[in-house]
Protein backbone atom coordinates (compact mmCIF):
# COMPACT_ATOMS: atom_id res chain seq x y z
CA UNK A 1 0.00 0.00 0.00
CA UNK A 2 1.29 3.77 -0.98
CA UNK A 3 1.33 6.12 1.54
CA UNK A 4 2.05 10.15 1.52
CA UNK A 5 5.33 11.33 2.80
CA UNK A 6 6.87 8.12 5.23
CA UNK A 7 8.56 9.69 7.42
CA UNK A 8 9.21 8.03 10.63
CA UNK A 9 7.74 10.23 13.72
CA UNK A 10 6.93 13.58 11.38
CA UNK A 11 4.25 14.65 14.47
CA UNK A 12 2.98 17.94 15.53
CA UNK A 13 6.52 19.57 15.14
CA UNK A 14 7.60 18.74 11.35
CA UNK A 15 10.06 20.37 10.07
CA UNK A 16 9.39 23.94 7.46
CA UNK A 17 11.81 22.12 5.22
CA UNK A 18 9.54 19.31 4.78
CA UNK A 19 6.28 21.92 4.31
CA UNK A 20 8.49 23.61 1.32
CA UNK A 21 9.39 20.59 -0.08
CA UNK A 22 5.84 19.36 -0.52
CA UNK A 23 4.72 23.16 -1.21
CA UNK A 24 7.18 23.71 -4.18
CA UNK A 25 6.33 20.11 -5.40
CA UNK A 26 2.20 20.20 -4.67
CA UNK A 27 1.06 23.63 -5.34
CA UNK A 28 -2.45 22.18 -4.81
CA UNK A 29 -1.84 22.24 -1.36
CA UNK A 30 -1.22 25.70 -0.15
CA UNK A 31 -4.74 26.07 -0.11
CA UNK A 32 -5.68 23.37 2.08
CA UNK A 33 -3.74 24.58 5.51
CA UNK A 34 -0.41 23.08 5.12
CA UNK A 35 1.23 26.88 4.96
CA UNK A 36 -0.07 27.86 8.27
CA UNK A 37 1.18 24.54 10.16
CA UNK A 38 4.58 26.09 11.12
CA UNK A 39 3.47 28.57 13.32
CA UNK A 40 0.35 26.77 14.77
CA UNK A 41 2.17 23.32 15.63
CA UNK A 42 3.06 22.32 19.36
CA UNK A 43 6.69 22.32 20.74
CA UNK A 44 9.85 24.43 20.27
CA UNK A 45 10.30 27.26 17.59
CA UNK A 46 9.52 26.98 13.90
CA UNK A 47 12.34 25.60 11.58
CA UNK A 48 13.66 28.14 9.16
CA UNK A 49 13.09 26.93 5.79
CA UNK A 50 16.03 24.68 4.06
CA UNK A 51 17.66 27.55 2.13
CA UNK A 52 19.11 25.40 -0.81
CA UNK A 53 17.42 26.76 -3.67
CA UNK A 54 18.64 29.99 -2.39
CA UNK A 55 22.31 30.01 -1.41
CA UNK A 56 25.16 29.41 -4.31
CA UNK A 57 28.76 29.24 -4.00
CA UNK A 58 30.60 32.31 -4.80
CA UNK A 59 34.02 29.77 -5.10
CA UNK A 60 32.29 27.84 -7.78
CA UNK A 61 30.76 30.80 -9.89
CA UNK A 62 33.34 33.52 -9.73
CA UNK A 63 33.05 35.36 -7.22
CA UNK A 64 35.74 36.56 -4.64
CA UNK A 65 36.82 37.80 -1.42
CA UNK A 66 37.08 40.88 -3.31
CA UNK A 67 36.85 43.43 0.09
CA UNK A 68 36.54 40.92 3.15
CA UNK A 69 39.42 42.00 4.57
CA UNK A 70 40.22 45.10 2.94
CA UNK A 71 41.03 46.83 5.63
CA UNK A 72 43.62 44.34 6.57
CA UNK A 73 45.31 43.81 3.12
CA UNK A 74 45.32 45.46 -0.42
CA UNK A 75 45.60 43.80 -3.18
CA UNK A 76 45.68 45.71 -5.89
CA UNK A 77 44.31 42.89 -8.26
CA UNK A 78 41.13 41.45 -6.05
CA UNK A 79 40.42 38.93 -8.97
CA UNK A 80 43.37 36.97 -8.71
CA UNK A 81 42.14 35.84 -5.53
CA UNK A 82 40.62 33.07 -6.60
CA UNK A 83 42.74 31.57 -9.03
CA UNK A 84 44.29 29.20 -7.43
CA UNK A 85 41.07 26.77 -6.88
CA UNK A 86 41.66 23.42 -7.69
CA UNK A 87 45.82 23.28 -7.66
CA UNK A 88 48.04 21.38 -5.19
CA UNK A 89 47.40 22.90 -1.61
CA UNK A 90 50.59 23.47 1.12
CA UNK A 91 50.49 21.25 3.96
CA UNK A 92 51.29 23.60 6.14
CA UNK A 93 48.83 23.77 9.14
CA UNK A 94 48.19 27.68 8.08
CA UNK A 95 46.94 26.62 4.85
CA UNK A 96 49.44 29.23 2.97
CA UNK A 97 48.86 30.24 -0.95
CA UNK A 98 52.16 28.26 -2.95
CA UNK A 99 51.90 30.72 -5.64
CA UNK A 100 51.95 33.67 -3.04
CA UNK A 101 54.46 33.69 -0.63
CA UNK A 102 53.25 34.76 2.70
CA UNK A 103 49.56 34.83 2.37
CA UNK A 104 47.19 32.12 3.69
CA UNK A 105 43.89 31.08 2.50
CA UNK A 106 40.76 32.32 3.46
CA UNK A 107 36.62 31.89 3.44
CA UNK A 108 34.20 34.27 3.99
CA UNK A 109 30.99 33.49 4.10
CA UNK A 110 27.45 35.89 4.44
CA UNK A 111 23.74 34.69 4.24
CA UNK A 112 24.19 34.41 0.06
CA UNK A 113 27.19 33.23 -0.99
CA UNK A 114 31.10 31.52 0.47
CA UNK A 115 33.96 33.67 -0.89
CA UNK A 116 37.11 32.23 -1.17
CA UNK A 117 40.71 34.57 -1.10
CA UNK A 118 43.98 34.91 0.63
CA UNK A 119 45.37 36.69 3.69
CA UNK A 120 48.80 37.87 4.96
CA UNK A 121 50.51 35.37 7.22
CA UNK A 122 51.73 38.32 9.28
CA UNK A 123 48.21 39.51 10.52
CA UNK A 124 45.31 38.08 12.53
CA UNK A 125 42.50 37.06 10.91
CA UNK A 126 39.37 39.03 11.98
CA UNK A 127 36.07 37.24 12.74
CA UNK A 128 34.29 39.62 10.44
CA UNK A 129 35.57 41.52 7.86
CA UNK A 130 34.29 45.48 7.62
CA UNK A 131 30.72 43.78 5.28
CA UNK A 132 29.84 41.76 8.16
CA UNK A 133 30.81 38.22 6.90
CA UNK A 134 31.82 35.35 8.58
CA UNK A 135 36.22 35.33 8.40
CA UNK A 136 38.05 31.74 8.62
CA UNK A 137 41.23 30.51 7.65
CA UNK A 138 40.60 27.39 5.75
CA UNK A 139 41.61 24.26 6.84
CA UNK A 140 44.53 22.48 4.85
CA UNK A 141 43.98 19.55 3.17
CA UNK A 142 45.16 17.38 5.48
CA UNK A 143 43.04 19.10 8.17
CA UNK A 144 40.06 18.41 6.20
CA UNK A 145 41.14 14.65 4.89
CA UNK A 146 40.92 14.41 9.57
CA UNK A 147 38.02 15.75 9.34
CA UNK A 148 36.34 13.68 6.71
CA UNK A 149 37.67 10.70 8.19
CA UNK A 150 36.98 11.23 11.61
CA UNK A 151 34.04 9.11 12.05
CA UNK A 152 34.50 6.31 9.52
CA UNK A 153 34.15 2.53 10.20
CA UNK A 154 34.82 -0.32 8.46
CA UNK A 155 34.49 -3.97 9.22
CA UNK A 156 35.47 -7.33 7.62
CA UNK A 157 32.77 -10.16 8.04
CA UNK A 158 34.64 -13.72 8.22
CA UNK A 159 31.01 -15.20 8.38
CA UNK A 160 30.76 -16.71 5.18
CA UNK A 161 27.39 -15.80 4.54
CA UNK A 162 27.88 -13.51 1.40
CA UNK A 163 28.92 -10.37 3.02
CA UNK A 164 32.51 -9.92 3.45
CA UNK A 165 32.92 -6.03 4.13
CA UNK A 166 30.42 -2.92 4.73
CA UNK A 167 31.90 0.67 5.45
CA UNK A 168 30.27 3.55 7.32
CA UNK A 169 30.78 7.11 7.75
CA UNK A 170 29.08 10.53 9.30
CA UNK A 171 29.83 14.08 8.23
CA UNK A 172 28.11 16.34 10.78
CA UNK A 173 26.61 19.54 9.10
CA UNK A 174 24.31 20.15 12.42
CA UNK A 175 25.49 19.99 15.69
CA UNK A 176 24.93 17.85 16.56
CA UNK A 177 24.43 15.27 13.94
CA UNK A 178 21.10 14.42 13.33
CA UNK A 179 21.57 11.53 11.96
CA UNK A 180 22.40 8.41 12.63
CA UNK A 181 22.90 4.93 11.59
CA UNK A 182 22.67 1.33 12.85
CA UNK A 183 24.13 -2.44 11.79
CA UNK A 184 23.52 -5.82 13.06
CA UNK A 185 23.84 -9.57 12.40
CA UNK A 186 21.89 -11.72 14.59
CA UNK A 187 22.49 -15.36 14.55
CA UNK A 188 19.32 -17.33 13.91
CA UNK A 189 18.09 -20.86 13.90
CA UNK A 190 17.54 -21.78 10.13
CA UNK A 191 13.99 -23.22 10.65
CA UNK A 192 13.80 -24.26 6.90
CA UNK A 193 16.80 -26.41 6.81
CA UNK A 194 17.06 -30.00 6.89
CA UNK A 195 19.76 -30.67 9.25
CA UNK A 196 18.62 -29.78 12.91
CA UNK A 197 20.46 -27.15 14.65
CA UNK A 198 22.17 -25.22 11.33
CA UNK A 199 22.36 -22.06 11.73
CA UNK A 200 22.09 -18.46 9.66
CA UNK A 201 22.51 -15.06 9.76
CA UNK A 202 20.15 -12.04 9.42
CA UNK A 203 21.84 -9.02 8.58
CA UNK A 204 20.85 -5.70 9.46
CA UNK A 205 21.90 -1.97 8.03
CA UNK A 206 20.28 1.09 8.52
CA UNK A 207 20.71 4.62 8.14
CA UNK A 208 18.61 7.11 10.26
CA UNK A 209 18.31 11.24 8.75
CA UNK A 210 16.90 13.08 11.48
CA UNK A 211 14.93 16.18 11.93
CA UNK A 212 14.07 19.02 14.46
CA UNK A 213 16.85 17.15 16.40
CA UNK A 214 18.23 14.37 16.99
CA UNK A 215 16.19 12.33 19.47
CA UNK A 216 14.47 10.66 16.56
CA UNK A 217 17.11 9.27 14.91
CA UNK A 218 18.98 7.97 17.99
CA UNK A 219 15.85 6.10 19.30
CA UNK A 220 15.66 4.46 15.80
CA UNK A 221 19.48 3.20 16.46
CA UNK A 222 18.49 1.69 19.46
CA UNK A 223 15.71 -0.60 18.63
CA UNK A 224 14.26 -0.34 14.87
CA UNK A 225 16.44 -3.31 13.90
CA UNK A 226 14.65 -5.08 17.14
CA UNK A 227 11.62 -4.51 16.39
CA UNK A 228 11.62 -5.67 12.78
CA UNK A 229 13.95 -8.61 13.93
CA UNK A 230 10.89 -9.71 16.18
CA UNK A 231 8.24 -9.31 13.48
CA UNK A 232 10.21 -11.40 11.16
CA UNK A 233 10.87 -13.60 13.68
CA UNK A 234 7.33 -14.41 14.47
CA UNK A 235 6.65 -14.67 10.89
CA UNK A 236 9.42 -17.27 9.98
CA UNK A 237 8.24 -19.22 12.71
CA UNK A 238 4.86 -19.95 11.30
CA UNK A 239 5.58 -20.37 8.28
CA UNK A 240 8.28 -23.42 9.27
CA UNK A 241 5.24 -25.08 11.38
CA UNK A 242 4.05 -25.62 7.94
CA UNK A 243 5.00 -29.03 6.40
CA UNK A 244 4.36 -27.65 2.61
CA UNK A 245 5.46 -24.24 2.61
CA UNK A 246 8.27 -23.82 5.28
CA UNK A 247 9.16 -20.79 3.89
CA UNK A 248 7.41 -17.26 4.17
CA UNK A 249 6.02 -15.86 1.23
CA UNK A 250 7.60 -12.75 -0.38
CA UNK A 251 4.46 -10.69 0.82
CA UNK A 252 4.67 -11.87 4.11
CA UNK A 253 8.23 -10.87 4.98
CA UNK A 254 7.89 -7.14 3.78
CA UNK A 255 4.46 -7.61 5.78
CA UNK A 256 6.63 -8.12 8.72
CA UNK A 257 8.93 -5.30 7.98
CA UNK A 258 6.47 -2.77 7.56
CA UNK A 259 4.87 -4.34 10.89
CA UNK A 260 8.30 -3.43 12.75
CA UNK A 261 8.64 0.30 11.65
CA UNK A 262 4.54 1.08 12.44
CA UNK A 263 5.08 -0.71 15.96
CA UNK A 264 7.67 1.66 17.05
CA UNK A 265 6.20 4.65 15.66
CA UNK A 266 3.09 3.94 17.59
CA UNK A 267 5.01 3.33 20.70
CA UNK A 268 7.02 6.43 19.98
CA UNK A 269 3.68 8.72 19.29
CA UNK A 270 1.41 7.04 21.00
CA UNK A 271 2.19 5.30 24.47
CA UNK A 272 4.22 7.79 24.79
CA UNK A 273 1.27 10.59 25.44
CA UNK A 274 -0.24 7.67 27.64
CA UNK A 275 2.60 7.45 29.99
CA UNK A 276 3.12 10.91 30.49
CA UNK A 277 -0.95 11.82 31.21
CA UNK A 278 -0.79 8.87 33.34
CA UNK A 279 2.36 10.65 34.82
CA UNK A 280 1.85 14.01 34.19
CA UNK A 281 5.94 15.68 35.07
CA UNK A 282 7.25 18.30 33.03
CA UNK A 283 10.57 16.78 33.36
CA UNK A 284 9.37 13.43 32.53
CA UNK A 285 7.55 14.97 29.21
CA UNK A 286 9.77 16.16 27.81
CA UNK A 287 12.22 12.87 28.42
CA UNK A 288 9.42 10.76 26.85
CA UNK A 289 8.04 13.07 24.27
CA UNK A 290 11.55 13.76 23.28
CA UNK A 291 11.58 11.02 19.98
CA UNK A 292 7.75 12.16 19.59
CA UNK A 293 8.22 16.18 18.49
CA UNK A 294 11.29 15.50 16.49
CA UNK A 295 11.18 13.49 13.67
CA UNK A 296 13.60 11.02 11.04
CA UNK A 297 13.60 9.03 7.84
CA UNK A 298 14.77 5.82 8.06
CA UNK A 299 16.03 3.41 5.47
CA UNK A 300 16.88 -0.24 6.44
CA UNK A 301 17.93 -3.24 4.56
CA UNK A 302 17.92 -6.73 5.74
CA UNK A 303 19.56 -10.00 4.18
CA UNK A 304 18.79 -12.89 4.18
CA UNK A 305 22.21 -15.30 3.15
CA UNK A 306 20.07 -18.64 2.60
CA UNK A 307 17.75 -16.94 -0.17
CA UNK A 308 20.04 -14.10 -0.95
CA UNK A 309 17.29 -11.56 -1.21
CA UNK A 310 17.73 -8.20 0.50
CA UNK A 311 14.76 -6.22 1.46
CA UNK A 312 14.86 -2.57 1.85
CA UNK A 313 12.58 -0.63 3.62
CA UNK A 314 12.08 3.20 2.99
CA UNK A 315 10.47 5.71 4.95
CA UNK A 316 11.58 9.28 4.07
CA UNK A 317 14.04 10.33 1.30
CA UNK A 318 17.35 8.29 1.83
CA UNK A 319 17.62 5.93 -0.84
CA UNK A 320 19.49 2.27 -1.39
CA UNK A 321 21.08 1.97 -4.68
CA UNK A 322 22.68 -1.41 -6.18
CA UNK A 323 25.90 -1.91 -8.08
CA UNK A 324 26.19 -4.64 -10.47
CA UNK A 325 29.00 -5.47 -12.84
CA UNK A 326 27.94 -6.08 -16.54
CA UNK A 327 29.40 -8.46 -18.64
CA UNK A 328 31.44 -6.02 -20.57
CA UNK A 329 33.07 -5.01 -16.67
CA UNK A 330 31.42 -1.92 -16.23
CA UNK A 331 28.40 -1.49 -13.21
CA UNK A 332 24.88 -0.97 -13.79
CA UNK A 333 22.99 1.43 -11.09
CA UNK A 334 19.77 0.27 -10.06
CA UNK A 335 17.92 2.14 -7.13
CA UNK A 336 16.72 -0.45 -4.05
CA UNK A 337 14.39 2.37 -2.97
CA UNK A 338 12.61 5.64 -4.09
CA UNK A 339 12.11 8.59 -2.18
CA UNK A 340 9.03 9.35 -0.37
CA UNK A 341 8.53 13.06 -0.95
CA UNK A 342 6.52 15.49 -2.32
CA UNK A 343 7.96 14.97 -5.84
CA UNK A 344 6.45 11.35 -5.81
CA UNK A 345 3.66 10.93 -7.83
CA UNK A 346 2.21 7.89 -6.16
CA UNK A 347 2.30 10.33 -2.59
CA UNK A 348 0.51 12.94 -4.31
CA UNK A 349 -2.12 11.04 -5.21
CA UNK A 350 -2.55 9.17 -1.81
CA UNK A 351 -2.13 12.81 0.20
CA UNK A 352 -4.95 14.39 -2.71
CA UNK A 353 -6.98 10.89 -2.23
CA UNK A 354 -7.27 10.79 1.63
CA UNK A 355 -6.25 14.45 3.31
CA UNK A 356 -7.96 17.73 1.83
CA UNK A 357 -5.92 19.07 4.32
CA UNK A 358 -2.77 18.58 6.56
CA UNK A 359 -1.04 18.99 9.96
CA UNK A 360 0.59 15.34 10.92
CA UNK A 361 -0.49 12.23 13.82
CA UNK A 362 -1.84 13.82 17.07
CA UNK A 363 -5.26 14.35 17.13
CA UNK A 364 -5.98 17.55 18.19
CA UNK A 365 -7.81 17.06 21.33
CA UNK A 366 -4.07 15.29 21.93
CA UNK A 367 -2.37 18.23 21.08
CA UNK A 368 -4.29 20.41 23.15
CA UNK A 369 -4.15 18.53 26.02
CA UNK A 370 0.05 18.42 25.50
CA UNK A 371 0.05 22.21 25.20
CA UNK A 372 -2.10 22.75 28.36
CA UNK A 373 -0.17 20.34 30.69
CA UNK A 374 3.68 20.47 29.19
CA UNK A 375 4.35 22.73 26.38
CA UNK A 376 3.71 23.53 22.56
CA UNK A 377 1.50 25.41 20.51
CA UNK A 378 -2.39 25.91 19.35
CA UNK A 379 -3.21 23.16 17.12
CA UNK A 380 -3.60 24.45 13.07
CA UNK A 381 -7.67 24.73 13.37
CA UNK A 382 -7.95 23.38 10.12
CA UNK A 383 -6.90 19.97 11.40
CA UNK A 384 -9.59 17.51 10.47
CA UNK A 385 -8.02 13.77 9.70
CA UNK A 386 -4.83 13.08 10.93
CA UNK A 387 -2.01 11.17 10.89
CA UNK A 388 -1.28 12.32 7.18
CA UNK A 389 2.32 10.93 7.36
CA UNK A 390 2.69 7.65 7.76
CA UNK A 391 6.07 5.28 9.53
CA UNK A 392 4.91 2.58 7.13
CA UNK A 393 7.83 2.05 4.65
CA UNK A 394 7.60 1.01 1.16
CA UNK A 395 9.63 -2.73 0.98
CA UNK A 396 11.55 -3.55 -2.34
CA UNK A 397 13.03 -7.54 -2.84
CA UNK A 398 16.24 -7.91 -4.86
CA UNK A 399 18.12 -10.96 -5.02
CA UNK A 400 21.58 -10.19 -4.88
CA UNK A 401 24.48 -12.12 -6.74
CA UNK A 402 27.52 -12.41 -4.25
CA UNK A 403 29.21 -14.27 -6.85
CA UNK A 404 29.01 -11.68 -9.45
CA UNK A 405 30.72 -8.45 -6.89
CA UNK A 406 27.21 -6.62 -6.04
CA UNK A 407 27.56 -3.87 -3.57
CA UNK A 408 24.66 -1.56 -1.92
CA UNK A 409 25.27 1.92 -0.67
CA UNK A 410 22.94 3.57 1.88
CA UNK A 411 22.95 6.68 2.05
CA UNK A 412 21.20 9.83 3.57
CA UNK A 413 19.51 12.23 1.22
CA UNK A 414 22.69 14.62 1.61
CA UNK A 415 24.90 12.37 -0.44
CA UNK A 416 22.08 12.42 -3.22
CA UNK A 417 21.84 16.53 -3.06
CA UNK A 418 25.41 15.72 -4.73
CA UNK A 419 25.69 12.95 -6.39
CA UNK A 420 23.81 10.48 -9.12
CA UNK A 421 22.83 6.85 -9.06
CA UNK A 422 25.25 6.55 -12.04
CA UNK A 423 28.28 8.66 -10.08
CA UNK A 424 27.60 7.10 -6.96
CA UNK A 425 27.80 3.40 -8.49
CA UNK A 426 30.50 4.41 -11.06
CA UNK A 427 32.87 6.10 -8.08
CA UNK A 428 32.64 2.87 -5.92
CA UNK A 429 32.94 0.57 -8.88
CA UNK A 430 35.96 2.15 -9.59
CA UNK A 431 37.38 2.57 -5.99
CA UNK A 432 36.55 -1.51 -5.59
CA UNK A 433 38.94 -2.00 -9.10
CA UNK A 434 41.89 0.12 -7.66
CA UNK A 435 41.64 -1.77 -4.36
CA UNK A 436 42.13 -5.28 -5.59
CA UNK A 437 44.50 -4.08 -8.51
CA UNK A 438 42.15 -4.34 -11.07
CA UNK A 439 42.50 -2.75 -14.27
CA UNK A 440 39.35 -0.30 -14.54
CA UNK A 441 37.01 -1.41 -17.05
CA UNK A 442 38.03 -0.39 -20.60
CA UNK A 443 42.08 0.39 -20.10
CA UNK A 444 44.66 -1.28 -21.43
CA UNK A 445 45.85 -3.09 -18.38
CA UNK A 446 47.64 -3.20 -14.67
CA UNK A 447 49.99 -0.57 -15.93
CA UNK A 448 47.65 2.01 -17.44
CA UNK A 449 45.48 1.64 -14.24
CA UNK A 450 47.70 2.35 -11.84
CA UNK A 451 49.83 5.62 -13.77
CA UNK A 452 49.26 5.80 -17.30
CA UNK A 453 47.08 8.43 -17.99
CA UNK A 454 44.54 7.02 -19.93
CA UNK A 455 40.86 8.24 -20.68
CA UNK A 456 39.79 5.20 -17.55
CA UNK A 457 41.27 7.17 -15.06
CA UNK A 458 38.47 10.38 -15.75
CA UNK A 459 35.55 8.15 -16.81
CA UNK A 460 34.04 5.92 -13.87
CA UNK A 461 33.04 2.72 -15.13
CA UNK A 462 29.27 2.61 -15.27
CA UNK A 463 26.78 2.52 -17.74
CA UNK A 464 24.35 5.06 -18.36
CA UNK A 465 20.55 5.15 -17.13
CA UNK A 466 19.46 4.37 -13.78
CA UNK A 467 17.88 0.90 -13.55
CA UNK A 468 13.83 1.60 -11.57
CA UNK A 469 14.62 5.02 -11.04
CA UNK A 470 15.88 8.62 -11.55
CA UNK A 471 18.98 9.72 -11.90
CA UNK A 472 18.73 13.21 -12.32
CA UNK A 473 21.48 15.94 -11.75
CA UNK A 474 21.61 16.60 -8.35
CA UNK A 475 20.14 20.27 -6.74
CA UNK A 476 23.46 21.38 -5.26
CA UNK A 477 25.40 20.10 -8.07
CA UNK A 478 23.58 22.49 -10.57
CA UNK A 479 24.18 25.17 -7.94
CA UNK A 480 27.43 25.42 -7.55
CA UNK A 481 27.75 25.24 -11.18
CA UNK A 482 29.93 22.46 -12.02
CA UNK A 483 27.66 19.81 -13.94
CA UNK A 484 30.10 20.51 -16.82
CA UNK A 485 33.30 18.64 -16.87
CA UNK A 486 31.85 16.16 -14.42
CA UNK A 487 34.47 13.31 -15.26
CA UNK A 488 37.30 15.56 -14.11
CA UNK A 489 35.98 16.10 -10.45
CA UNK A 490 36.55 12.61 -8.69
CA UNK A 491 39.73 11.11 -6.88
CA UNK A 492 40.33 8.10 -5.38
CA UNK A 493 42.74 8.77 -2.50
CA UNK A 494 40.40 6.67 0.46
CA UNK A 495 40.39 3.39 1.89
CA UNK A 496 37.26 3.54 3.25
CA UNK A 497 34.18 3.48 0.77
CA UNK A 498 31.72 5.33 2.61
CA UNK A 499 34.62 8.27 3.15
CA UNK A 500 35.43 7.97 -0.49
CA UNK A 501 32.16 9.14 -1.71
CA UNK A 502 31.67 11.88 0.80
CA UNK A 503 35.10 13.56 -0.69
CA UNK A 504 33.82 13.07 -4.07
CA UNK A 505 30.30 14.61 -3.00
CA UNK A 506 32.29 17.45 -1.21
CA UNK A 507 34.25 18.43 -4.33
CA UNK A 508 36.58 15.44 -4.97
CA UNK A 509 39.66 16.30 -6.94
CA UNK A 510 39.26 20.12 -6.61
CA UNK A 511 41.29 21.09 -2.66
CA UNK A 512 39.77 24.14 -2.59
CA UNK A 513 35.84 23.36 -2.78
CA UNK A 514 36.66 20.52 -0.12
CA UNK A 515 38.24 22.18 1.92
CA UNK A 516 35.86 25.47 1.83
CA UNK A 517 33.56 23.21 2.70
CA UNK A 518 35.04 21.30 5.50
CA UNK A 519 35.97 24.60 7.24
CA UNK A 520 32.31 25.96 7.34
CA UNK A 521 31.18 25.40 11.10
CA UNK A 522 27.76 25.06 12.12
CA UNK A 523 24.99 26.91 11.24
CA UNK A 524 27.14 28.19 8.36
CA UNK A 525 27.10 24.66 7.02
CA UNK A 526 23.27 24.15 6.35
CA UNK A 527 23.74 26.91 3.60
CA UNK A 528 25.55 24.19 1.19
CA UNK A 529 25.26 21.06 2.83
CA UNK A 530 23.18 18.36 5.21
CA UNK A 531 24.75 16.22 7.24
CA UNK A 532 25.91 12.89 5.39
CA UNK A 533 25.83 9.29 6.46
CA UNK A 534 26.95 6.61 3.85
CA UNK A 535 27.30 2.68 3.93
CA UNK A 536 28.50 0.31 1.28
CA UNK A 537 27.68 -3.40 1.84
CA UNK A 538 30.06 -5.69 -0.39
CA UNK A 539 29.20 -9.01 -1.26
CA UNK A 540 30.71 -11.93 -1.88
CA UNK A 541 32.88 -14.62 -0.40
CA UNK A 542 34.43 -13.72 2.65
CA UNK A 543 38.03 -12.80 2.83
CA UNK A 544 38.72 -13.92 6.39
CA UNK A 545 36.84 -17.66 7.39
CA UNK A 546 37.15 -16.38 11.16
CA UNK A 547 33.19 -16.59 11.67
CA UNK A 548 33.67 -12.72 13.41
CA UNK A 549 33.61 -9.35 12.37
CA UNK A 550 36.51 -7.43 13.11
CA UNK A 551 37.34 -3.59 12.63
CA UNK A 552 39.08 -3.23 9.17
CA UNK A 553 41.63 -0.99 11.01
CA UNK A 554 43.60 0.63 8.12
CA UNK A 555 39.90 2.03 7.08
CA UNK A 556 38.56 2.75 10.71
CA UNK A 557 39.25 6.01 12.75
CA UNK A 558 40.14 4.68 16.39
CA UNK A 559 38.25 4.68 18.83
CA UNK A 560 37.84 4.06 22.28
CA UNK A 561 35.25 1.48 22.24
CA UNK A 562 36.09 -0.09 19.18
CA UNK A 563 36.27 -3.44 20.72
CA UNK A 564 32.77 -2.93 21.81
CA UNK A 565 31.21 -1.78 18.41
CA UNK A 566 32.36 -4.79 16.73
CA UNK A 567 30.74 -7.07 19.62
CA UNK A 568 27.90 -5.07 18.96
CA UNK A 569 28.00 -6.11 15.44
CA UNK A 570 26.48 -9.19 16.41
Amino acid sequence: MHRAVRQVLYTARQTQHHLNNIRSSLPQYASSGLRHLSSSTPGGLPIPPHPMRKYTIGLLSGLVLTGAVYYAYRDPSPTALNEQAGRPMSTSTINPDPENEGLRKIIAVDDERLYTGTFPLSKEIPAEDVGGRKVLGMLTPEEATKKLRSMEESYHVGRDQGVWRYDVVQLPSNNPIEDDHAEKIVEVPDLAAEVDGQKTDWMFWGVFDGHSGWTTSAKLRNVLIGYVARELNETFKLAAADPITPYPSQLAVEQAIKNGFVRLDHEIVHQSVERVFKNPSKLIAAEQLAPALSGSCALLAFYEPRSQLLRVACTGDSRAVLGRRTPNGKWIAAALSKDQTGSNKEEEERMNKEHPDAVYKWSKETQLKIKNQFFGRTPNPNLKTPPYVTAEPVVTTTKIEPSKGDFVVLATDGLWEMLTNDEVVGLVGKWLDKQQGKPAAGSRGLFNFIGGGDSSDTALPVESGTIDGESKTPIRVKQWGIEEAKQERFVFEDKNAATHLIRNALGGKNDDVVCALLTLPYPYSRRYRDDLTVEVIFFGESKEKSDKVTTNHEATTPKKDDLTNVKSKL
